[in-house]
This record gives structure tokens, C-alpha cells and sequence, in this order.
């Protein structure tokens, strides 16, 4: 049996997995920055994670609603619960004589401004169980 610390910490932690797997992504970009034909990959999970808030809070206020001008016009699809982070190539940039597109700038600014991100996610995730820690120890104080 789990205990659930908050609706916040699942969160937290949903998006540390994601910062982790984009970190490794990135990573291997960075390994096949020489492999002739290679594209490099990234992952994008932002709205995966907005889908996951709203369902945990049933936050809907900010939906904006589709007008429908005509009876016959398609009604707008519901979002899906279920998204899941997409896979992607990045492209625009120019590849090489040998077809590899990776820029080594792009994927280091890119791993550096995860990192950040990450590391930021965890001390959001430490501040999170360390406000449950400190009632747990002021209520043992209370005998």
C-alpha cells in the first residue's frame, strides 16, 4: 500500500521521469553527432503533463470554447486524458555532406536548460515532503 503525499508529488515526480528521459535522448543525440544520416530526437511531454494537472484538479476554467456558427460545423473533439509524451525528430537545421543534422550548440543548450529543470524539480520535490516531514516531527513532539 502507497501513501499518496500529495496530488502535487505525483506530478513532481511524472515530470522528473520525463526531464530524465529527455536528458538521456539528448545525450544520445549528442553520441551520434558523427553518424552519417542521423536526426536527432526529442521529446516533448509539456501537454501530457498540463492533461495530467487538469485531470488531477479538475481544472477546466481555463478551457477556451470553440464557437459554432452553424449546426452543421464539426463539434470540437474532447482532449484525451490519456496523452502521452510525443517523439520527435528536430529538424531545421542544416544537415552535413554525410546527412547528420545534430548541432552539438543546439543539443548542449538544450541538455544545460533540462538540467536546470530537473534539478529545479527536484528541490520543488524536497520542499514538498519536507513540509509533511516537519508536521510528522512536530506532532511527535506534542506528548
Amino acid at each position: 500500500m502507497s501513501i499518496e503525499i500529495s496530488k502535487t508529488h505525483s506530478l513532481l515526480v511524472r515530470a522528473m521521469d520525463y526531464r530524465a528521459a529527455r536528458q538521456d535522448m539528448i545525450a544520445s543525440n549528442i553520441a551520434n553527432a558523427d553518424t552519417p544520416f542521423y536526426k536527432p530526437r526529442d521529446i516533448s511531454f509539456e501537454d501530457s503533463l498540463i492533461a495530467k494537472k487538469n485531470e488531477l484538479y479538475k481544472n477546466h476554467s481555463g478551457d477556451l470554447q470553440m464557437a459554432r456558427t452553424n449546426e452543421r460545423d464539426l463539434a470540437p473533439q474532447e482532449a484525451s486524458s490519456s496523452l502521452k509524451p510525443t517523439l520527435y525528430f528536430r529538424d531545421g537545421h542544416m544537415a552535413r555532406n554525410d546527412g547528420n543534422s545534430v548541432d552539438i550548440d543546439v543539443e548542449t543548450t538544450e541538455m544545460s536548460k533540462n538540467s536546470i529543470m530537473f534539478n529545479a524539480l527536484v528541490m520543488a520535490a524536497k520542499k514538498d515532503t519536507a513540509i509533511f516531514r516537519s508536521v510528522i516531527d512536530a506532532s511527535a513532539k506534542v506528548n
